[in-house]
């Protein structure tokens, strides 16, 4: 899958999982210019990157995406280091408790939100805002200004499972989806493309702490929900990694404000 991108590419929560091999897939299109953000080192995102690819530039940026200052000034030094940004992924994100609205503390519910909502809309604004001040990298009708995908979930679009309790995450990303949706219809027609990708089970870090844990009806969480699945396996991240490629890509120019779901099937049985 090509799509010969070329640009600057902006990713939180790029040192793991669904960033870092996004950040694979947007190279292996072309991308040449990183801002790779994330809470931790990204360390091994980016020498992987500059092993393959010795022509690459990357801008190595730690952040707490709830932090509005910290997000701020990230996209001052990107586009300080590079001019612009073309795309951007907002991507950090955390799980959160296992546990229904009757057992979970206010302060877990509050710090996944301001994480994974809160952080999106923080990201997003400041992406906007320096998107709206460039040009186009060309001229025709497929083009923007920059090109904007934002990680929900499955359970952003369908409510958890009763095995997978996981109701602040999938508030959560219900409130990407709606972010997603009213920024995609307000900045189409000033040039910025915005769409959500909404993935199912994948072998991420993350995923795989949390599914090795027994589920409220006994056995093994990962075991449990694979079989849900009617591909019977779990995404690989760079599965997840090509198809935020195409959103960002020019190849989805008349996609606005969608929650592209990549569930293996999961959520329409």
């Amino acid at each position: 899958m090509a799509f010969a991108l070329r640009g600057v590419a902006y990713i939180t929560g790029a040192g793991s999982g669904i960033g870092q091999y996004a950040a694979y897939s947007l190279a292996r299109q072309g991308v040449r210019s990183f801002a790779l953000l994330d809470r931790n080192p990204v360390t091994k995102t980016a020498s992987e990157l500059k092993k393959t690819y010795a022509d690459i530039s990357i801008k190595e940026i730690e952040i707490d995406v709830a932090n509005e200052a910290a997000v701020n000034d990230s996209i001052a030094q990107a586009v300080k280091e590079f001019g612009r940004i073309d795309y951007a992924l907002n991507n950090a994100g955390i799980g959160g408790m296992l546990a229904t609205t009757d057992q979970i503390p206010r302060d877990d519910f509050e710090r996944v939100l301001a994480v994974n909502a809160t952080g999106v809309w923080l990201c997003q604004r400041a992406q906007i805002r320096q998107m709206l001040q460039q040009e186009k990298l060309s001229n025709t009708i497929r083009s923007y200004r920059g090109s904007i995908v934002n990680v929900a979930s499955m359970y952003g679009v369908i409510g958890p499972t009763l095995n997978v309790p996981s109701t602040a995450y999938s508030t959560s990303k219900h409130a990407v989806v709606g972010l997603t949706r009213a920024d995609g219809v307000a900045f189409a027609p000033k040039g910025i493309k915005i769409n959500a990708i909404c993935p199912g089970y994948v072998l991420t870090p993350l995923v795989q702490d949390t599914m090795d844990k027994e589920g409220s009806a006994g056995g093994n969480i990962m075991d449990i929900e694979r079989r849900k699945v009617p591909l019977e396996r779990f995404a690989r991240m760079d599965e997840i990694g090509d198809a935020i490629s195409y959103l960002l890509s020019d190849a989805s120019s008349y996609m606005i404000g969608a929650a592209m779901v990549v569930d293996g099937g999961f959520s329409i049985q």
